[in-house]
């Protein structure tokens, strides 16, 4: 079934790539700089998808806005030099994405990472060309207000589906009258998805043609 020129939003990480080694490494680089413990990788996972500096009050046990800003700048430091090459890409995504593009999808991309860092990594993979816009954030912006932006930019409509694998891209996707897709590959789990109530649930990236497809129906 054609695509029809449905316009296809995607999360960047968990969704598109595995981001944990540099995002980690990034991280505890920040947290042993202030003099903070390191944390395992595993146990860093969870804060992966929503914006850093939701998460730096418990990251650095502290409520001064100085210490979050001076992590936050600390970790984009280690990861605009290297953190964003550490990404793995997930098996089957460049076939899926130039399968969707081929039945006529415009493909975008909205992601909680800074902008410059989302291009960086999809040029590293060979990717960029195939997408129309990427939408990055920064401090105080939630996701909610970037698709808000690319809706009222024309960029998407009721029409549009935003992928992701957290809760935070399907309730951001209902809040600007999306559909929602959600991703099991990724960092959040079936039951955090699920809670969320996305249109779609998939399996493997392959899954998603097939998924995107029927949602015109």
């Amino acid at each position: 079934m054609p695509m029809d020129r449905r316009v296809v939003v995607f999360d960047l990480d968990g969704t598109l790539s595995n981001p944990l080694d540099g995002f980690a490494r990034s991280i505890n680089h920040a947290l042993k700089l202030q003099g903070l413990p390191e944390r395992e990788p595993q146990a860093l996972a969870r804060y992966i998808g929503p914006p850093l500096y939701e998460s730096a009050v418990e990251l650095t046990a502290s409520d001064d806005p100085t210490v979050h800003a001076r992590l936050i700048a600390d970790y984009r430091r280690r990861y605009g030099e290297s953190g964003f090459a550490e990404n793995t890409l997930y098996d089957g995504i460049p076939e899926t994405l130039q399968a969707l593009r081929e039945a006529g999808a415009t493909l975008g991309v909205c992601t909680s990472k800074r902008a410059d860092f989302a291009e960086a990594i999809l040029r590293n993979f060979g990717l960029r060309e195939l997408f129309a816009f990427v939408s990055g954030g920064d401090i105080g912006v939630h996701k909610w207000q970037q698709l808000q932006a690319l809706r009222e930019a024309g960029a998407v409509d009721a029409q549009s589906v935003m992928v992701g694998d957290r809760d935070v891209d399907i309730t951001s996707a209902h809040r600007n009258g999306l559909h929602a897709c959600g991703v099991l590959w990724g960092f959040g789990s079936r039951e955090e998805l699920q809670a969320a109530a996305p249109r779609h649930l998939a399996e493997a990236p392959a899954d998603l043609r097939r998924l995107l497809a029927a949602a015109r129906s």
